[in-house]
């Protein structure tokens, strides 16, 4: 409406179209809704009215679809209905459905609303933005036909018996009707914008958008941590055996060749395969820990431990398993903790503690360090935020100067049943 031109564009006929459309449809819901209401409630007590009560309940689900089609006029955001799916088929599952869910109950108050007050404030916006100023302006028209030339009342309220008076009344009119054009507009964007707030809330849109967001992410998560154990697994049952055999193969020659030169060769290839395959398995643990897959969260953090170079205590009460997209991250967290505790921190001493507890897994890592560390100055840490915030977890880390350095994280879950199903 703020650009220039909107009098001469299509909008005010839209807006006009959008009220004469509300109009119309208001005075059909509200003579359906009562009929319906009150013939029900009146049959009611023998039971046959029952039915006609449903249906009064219903009635918002076809006066929202409507009203959906009708905001096409004005508004070229797309308004879709978003409906729980039935359990099942048949039409018991689609009504209990139906009548549990809020969005039905929202669509009925705004069929309410809609038939008890919004229909007449579109038809007294109609009459005001158009009605009465095309009847001004056709004043002219109205003393040659009506009046004879002789004589028209404009509005039924003021006499016009001369053509100058006529034609200068006429150009009152079209004044009135560019005005009125923003009258239409205006009315017509706020019952729009109220109609989309009850039925189709933009904002219901970006919720939905971000639920299914959050479920693609988490589906991703998931994807990855598959195809991490895949490899793991492709890798160590093969390359690595294919190495172990290798490694047996030079072993052997090693001891039927002679002394010499070939000796010497066999020697070195033997240790030079040797090294290859203890790479592969720090690859392999690396990608994903067998002891992780196999025994858990617990029996891998106290593996990381014992490989740490400096003395790691660790306290962990976790129940039998948890989802291994938590325990995969939640594993990488301590080792990603305990490997800057080595390289950066000076520490002597470091423990990691927690458990499960409120429906969510607690961990904790400290170390006894020069502190000073920062999550955004390249220690890794903050992809492994990233990671943790996948799964609406948390990760914080407070480390003052002089230390100590404690790095906490949790994340909501709940343990594994005993037949592996987790939630």
């Amino acid at each position: 409406m703020s650009r220039t031109g909107f009098v001469l564009s299509p909008w005010p006929w839209r807006s006009a179209a959008y009220l004469l459309s509300g109009a119309v449809c208001g005075a059909v819901t509200l003579v359906g809704i009562v009929t319906t209401g009150v013939v029900g409630g009146a049959l009611a007590i023998v039971l046959m009215g029952l039915p006609l009560l449903v249906l009064t309940a219903l009635a918002g689900i076809p006066v929202a679809r409507l009203e959906r089609r009708r905001l096409r006029l004005v508004d070229l955001d797309p308004a879709p209905g978003r409906y729980t799916a039935p359990a099942a088929t048949g039409l018991r599952a689609w009504l209990t459905t139906r009548l549990r869910e809020r969005t039905t109950w929202r669509e009925l108050g705004h069929a309410l609303l809609f038939a008890g007050l919004l229909w007449p404030v579109d038809a007294l916006a109609l009459t005001v933005g158009l009605l009465f100023p095309l009847s001004v302006a056709a004043t002219p028209l109205l003393l040659a036909t009506v009046g004879d030339g002789q004589e028209t009342k404009v509005l039924k309220q003021w006499t016009v018996t001369t053509w100058p008076a006529a034609f200068a009344v006429a150009v009152l009119g079209l004044a009135l009707l560019g005005a009125g054009a923003y009258v239409l507009g205006l009315t017509a964007g706020a019952r729009a914008e109220l109609t989309r707030l009850l039925i189709a809330p933009r904002d219901g849109d970006l919720g939905a958008k971000v639920v299914e967001l959050t479920r693609s992410r988490a589906r991703l998560v998931d994807a990855f941590e598959a195809e991490r154990r895949r490899i793991e697994r492709d890798l160590h049952d093969g390359a690595q055996q294919r190495l172990v055999a290798l490694t047996m193969t030079l072993g052997l020659a090693r001891l039927d060749a002679p002394p010499g030169p070939l000796a010497d060769q066999l020697a070195k290839a033997h240790g030079e395969v040797g090294r290859a395959l203890a790479e592969l398995r720090e690859l392999i643990h690396g990608i994903h820990p067998q002891v992780l897959a196999d025994y858990g969260l617990e029996a891998a953090v106290a593996d990381a431990a014992d490989r740490s170079p400096i003395p790691v205590d660790v306290a962990l009460e976790l129940p039998a398993r948890l989802p291994r997209s938590v325990e995969a991250a939640a594993y990488f967290v301590v080792c990603e903790a305990l490997s800057n505790i080595a390289k950066h921190s000076g520490a002597t001493h470091a423990e990691v503690s927690g458990g499960h507890h409120d429906g969510r897994l607690h961990l904790r890592v400290r170390d006894d360090g020069r502190g000073g560390a920062d999550a955004t100055a390249g220690t890794g840490l903050t992809g492994l935020a990233d990671r943790v915030s996948v799964l609406d977890g948390r990760l914080s880390l407070s480390s003052p100067p002089a230390g100590p350095t404690l790095l906490s994280v949790e994340f909501p879950c709940e343990p594994c049943g005993p037949s592996g199903h987790c939630a």
